[in-house]
């Protein structure tokens, strides 16, 4: 058992710390840190290696010290952070850690790098701090500790992701932020300067609320789709996941800020539901299935009086084949899409005018699918009916679950 030790101990001629001489042992002798281990071989060949400078690691673990979790400490405060989970990335000379890999190799040891054991005890150090626990995955902030002389630190805020469903009451409200498109953004007479072509977004009524609250640098919206800027978006809502970034406070109180947001924002937008998340929802819900839908509303106008008997046919509505619309041209992708209306029915308002509900599946356009877009959607209800149609007013009223 101790002929490992010996050796490795001949090698660095007795130049080796018990973290390194541990971590070597860690897989030939039993113990509940590295070390324990190192002491058990001391104890057995009567050697002291408390005072010895390391020829592995320049007796990096000496700096493990109460003045570096004074730093981390200082850093957190000084960000105002709030926490509950933690991880741990350290950076040291890339000559500690050649050395560090060498001595392995030369004795086939399948061991923990010492990279990986800085990182282990500086996070439990924080775990015996903070009472906060350490997450590999999916953590609220990183501690990125660089070890190449004088220690520093740096706290790395992850985002939080909160979801939820919104509805929009009044139209021209677009769903994000839209650059003016004179100045792109940067401010000009035409957008008063502000930098916006609108002046509020289902984006910003609910982020610059949320961003005040968590002291947030930046917030995006991610939305299961988006509706015109004249439409408006009811029923049970649309699907949304708001994105903070560099959140310095975390914990909400998701029902307050739900009851609060809506009612600075009565008549326009409301949102609903809202919870923390991961960070995967927010492409999940912008994934298309098979079973997703949507369901419309819409007033059809048309320029003279149409046949009932024709307005019977399109409840036969189904394979729709759509080239991208050309009011849309200018950001999306030129080509066909097949999309299906899952269920139509109408009523007559007058001789020219109807209002008609439809199911289709999602991503099929409501106002082309009416008008024909120049003959870039078909079939289309213009042309069913032999007369030019056009969406008066159109209201999403369902969003099917992703």
């Amino acid at each position: 058992m101790y002929e490992l030790a010996k050796s490795i101990l001949d090698e660095t001629d007795g130049k080796i710390c018990k973290n390194c001489l541990g971590r070597k042992l860690s897989k030939t002798i039993e113990g509940t840190n590295n070390i324990e281990r190192a002491d058990k071989i001391c104890s057995e060949l009567g050697i002291d290696l408390d005072d010895v400078e390391c020829v592995v690691c320049d007796n990096l673990f000496d700096k493990l010290n109460e003045d570096l979790y004074k730093k981390i400490d200082d850093k957190i405060n000084q960000l105002g952070i709030e926490f509950e989970t933690f991880l741990v990335g350290c950076q040291i000379d890339k000559d500690i850690q050649k050395r560090d890999e060498e001595l392995s190799e030369k004795f086939d040891l399948a061991v923990e790098t010492i990279k990986k054991e800085v990182n282990r005890l500086i996070g439990l150090g924080i775990w015996e701090r903070y009472d906060k626990e350490a997450e590999f995955e999916r953590q609220d902030i990183v501690f990125n500790v660089n070890l190449k002389g004088n220690p520093k630190v740096k706290i790395q805020i992850n985002p939080l992701y909160i979801e939820g469903k919104y509805n929009k009451f009044k139209r021209g409200i677009p769903q994000t932020k839209w650059p003016c498109t004179k100045c792109k953004g940067r401010g000009c007479e035409e957008c008063n300067f502000t930098g916006k072509q609108y002046p509020e977004s289902v984006e910003e009524l609910i982020s610059e609320y949320v961003l005040k609250l968590t002291k947030g640098r930046e917030a995006k919206f991610h939305g299961a789709g988006r509706e015109d800027i004249d439409v408006l978006m009811l029923g049970s809502g649309r699907p949304f996941v708001l994105e903070i970034k560099e959140p310095r406070l975390r914990k909400l109180d998701y029902p307050k800020l739900e009851e609060e947001i809506n009612r600075i924002n009565e008549g326009k937008t409301a949102y609903h539901n809202l919870h923390p998340c991961e960070r995967p929802r927010k492409a999940e819900i912008k994934q298309s299935s098979p079973d997703t839908y949507k369901v419309y509303e819409a007033i059809v106008k048309c320029d003279e009086a149409f046949d009932e008997a024709k307005l019977e046919n399109i409840t036969e509505l189904n394979e729709i084949h759509q080239q991208t619309p050309l009011r849309v041209l200018r950001r999306r992708t030129d080509m066909v899409r097949v999309k299906h209306v899952l269920d139509l029915s109408y009523e007559i308002i007058d001789d020219k005018t109807f209002s008609m509900r439809i199911k289709t599946e999602g991503g099929l356009y409501i106002k082309e699918l009416i008008s024909g877009d120049d003959g870039r959607s078909q079939p289309n209800i213009s042309e069913i009916l032999g007369v030019n149609a056009v969406c008066e007013q159109l209201d999403v009223v369902e969003v099917s679950e992703k």
